[in-house]
């Protein structure tokens, strides 16, 4: 029996281990800011508490929810509009984790609100997401009215058709579900340490989220060219060969000089550690 209960949990430790994992083309890590310069790991150490109050907040939430699940997708949305402004109210006005506070938030409650149920498995919250989410690519994209202050998500989509992380949660997570955990769980069977295995799930992931952060800091060919360095680094041995490391690294490198940041992909690997979890309890490897 999966124990959602202990899903806020696992949603705060996976926002640490992202944040933390090294070495990650262009993100902040412990070791660098990658390519930011108005952000550090001391200032998602600052929101990732806002962000994890928030998960433990809309899992209770999902708990008690006894309706249907747009209704409790639109009480999700005005609890998370309300931690969106404490975070950015500790960061100084910074974005360190409003993407993963909207993917964390709708999983955290569709948890809860499948911990209700004594038969739940894991792999129930996928159609719970998909439901909670229905329509919300349609309702926030495909009516958007441009005159009223879009965010870079909806921009992006008027522009480019990308639909981000609003697309990835109404389809129940599909680069978590058909990407993400599968590397993870490769990873792992190889033997390595979890921060090897968190990087491989990134470079993963990298091959196939269309990430909007990298869009809007770049053009959607530098995404394009993204993926395929990316895939060149699975096709090299990713993080369990010499050459795939050294490729990782100077991936790296070359995001920080080129302003590349991931970070729906890093959003996702986020979701990916949390549902493993989920699913496996812990980590069948050193926690290093």
């Amino acid at each position: 029996m999966t124990d959602f209960d202990k899903l806020s949990e696992y949603l705060s430790q996976a926002i640490l281990l992202e944040v933390s994992a090294y070495p990650k083309p262009g993100l902040v890590n412990r070791h660098t800011n990658g390519a930011h310069s108005d952000m550090s790991i001391l200032t998602f150490a600052m929101s990732s508490v806002i962000v994890s109050r928030a998960y433990y907040k809309l899992f209770e939430l999902g708990k008690q929810h006894n309706s249907d699940m747009s209704s409790l997708f639109y009480e999700v949305r005005q609890i998370g509009i309300k931690e969106e402004r404490n975070l950015l109210q500790v960061t100084k006005g910074v974005n360190t984790q409003r993407g993963i506070l909207f993917a964390g938030g709708i999983l955290a409650a569709a948890g809860g609100y499948l911990a209700q149920k004594s038969d739940a498995v894991a792999e129930d919250i996928f159609g719970i997401v998909m439901s909670m989410a229905k329509g919300l690519v349609k309702q926030e994209l495909e009516h958007l009215n441009i005159s009223a202050k879009p965010t870079a998500g909806e921009l992006l989509y008027k522009k480019h058709g990308i639909t981000g992380i609003r697309g990835e949660v109404e389809k129940g997570f599909p680069s978590v579900r058909n990407v993400g955990l599968p590397a993870l769980e490769t990873a792992f069977k190889q033997g390595i340490c979890l921060n090897d295995s968190l990087v491989h799930g990134l470079i993963s992931l990298m091959t196939c989220v269309e990430d909007s952060n990298v869009i809007w800091r770049t053009d959607y060919k530098t995404l394009q060219n993204v993926q395929e360095l990316a895939k060149d680094i699975l096709d090299k041995g990713s993080i369990f060969t010499s050459i795939g490391r050294e490729a990782i690294e100077k991936f790296d490198h070359d995001c920080v000089e080129r302003r590349i940041s991931p970070g729906g992909s890093a959003d996702l690997l986020s979701i990916t550690i949390a549902l493993f979890l989920l699913k496996n309890t812990e980590f069948p490897t050193l926690i290093m």
